[in-house]
């Protein structure tokens, strides 16, 4: 009798309708988790560069771009930047519309001007520096930051001429200077032209010195090559934001050159604090407040400065 019911067609057939049901439905359920997977907006969450943990966006848009996990410090824009250290509504640019005139006509796989009009969509930016009068808890500084999503934020003349500029506006108008740098080095496609702004944006801070005017460098994640070799590591008080990397050439090119091998954490800002190279370490939820109490202690208000 069991042989016969399983070699009956008539219960063959059915077994077979309600396997494929059964598949069908497997089918059915897999399909509705994958169009729920699909529907999940784009965005919503950021994977942390240090500790690789996957976080919700909104919780580190309000932790000023800090990881609450590990606290690294996320890289920001300089509009950003700005938000986080300039009083509301009181940062005002200037400066803004001066670009590079491509001095050398470079071009190697793409134009000069190609190269720099791709940046300026990318980051909504004339150059890789803003220039602006603003207040920092009420007193009034100018600011100078850098944005390192144009073009690596690399230093060429124009770069050079704007923060030359902003210096001249705070010794004229004798108020502190606060640099933002976050740079890959000098712009290679500039030549010379590149190179000479070290020399002119360190006369420029040379000038500050001698007539007594603030100048607060801070260093970014990351800030190397001619940057660092100039106007970022020049700063009556050079801050550094914690684990920002930071130096002259990078790790690999030292230990060839020296034949060494380097410390894991060398040239991030926690060693270059430890070997004195750097004054502080701040975190960004504390930097604009560190920024204005050294103000109030090195720069204080007097009767000639209120005039």
């Amino acid at each position: 009798m069991e042989r016969y019911l399983i070699r009956h067609p008539a219960i063959i057939n059915r077994q077979s309708k309600t396997a494929m049901a059964w598949f069908r439905r497997k089918r059915d359920v897999k399909a509705e988790k994958t169009e729920k997977k699909v529907n999940i907006p784009e965005g919503l969450w950021v994977k942390c560069d240090s500790c690789k943990e996957i976080i919700y966006r909104k919780e580190i848009e309000k932790n000023l771009k800090v990881c609450p996990k590990c606290n690294y410090h996320f890289r920001i824009s300089a509009k950003e930047r700005i938000k986080y250290i300039a009083d509301e509504g009181s940062f005002v640019e200037f400066d803004g519309d001066l670009t590079s005139n491509d001095p050398l006509h470079f071009k190697d796989k793409v134009s000069f001007m190609d190269r720099l009009n791709d940046n300026r969509k990318k980051s909504g930016l004339n150059e890789a520096i803003i220039n602006g009068d603003a207040t920092i808890n009420s007193r009034p500084v100018v600011l100078t930051i850098m944005d390192f999503s144009f073009w690596g934020g690399s230093m060429g003349s124009v770069v050079g001429e704007k923060f030359t500029r902003a210096a001249e506006c705070a010794l004229e108008q004798r108020v502190p200077l606060i640099s933002v740098a976050a740079s890959g080095g000098a712009r290679m496609q500039e030549g010379m032209f590149s190179l000479m702004q070290m020399a002119k944006s360190s006369a420029a801070i040379s000038r500050l010195k001698d007539t007594d005017v603030l100048y607060i460098s801070i260093l970014a994640d990351p800030t190397f090559g001619g940057v660092t070799a100039s106007f970022a590591m020049l700063g009556d008080m050079n801050i550094a934001e914690p684990k920002a990397l930071i130096g002259f050439a990078g790790q690999r090119v030292i230990e060839q050159t020296i034949k060494q091998q380097l410390p894991d954490n060398f040239q991030r800002a926690e060693f270059l604090l430890e070997h004195g190279m750097i004054d502080m370490v701040v975190e960004r939820k504390d930097l604009k407040d560190t920024v204005h109490k050294l103000i109030e202690q090195f720069m204080p208000l007097t009767g000639e400065v209120e005039k």
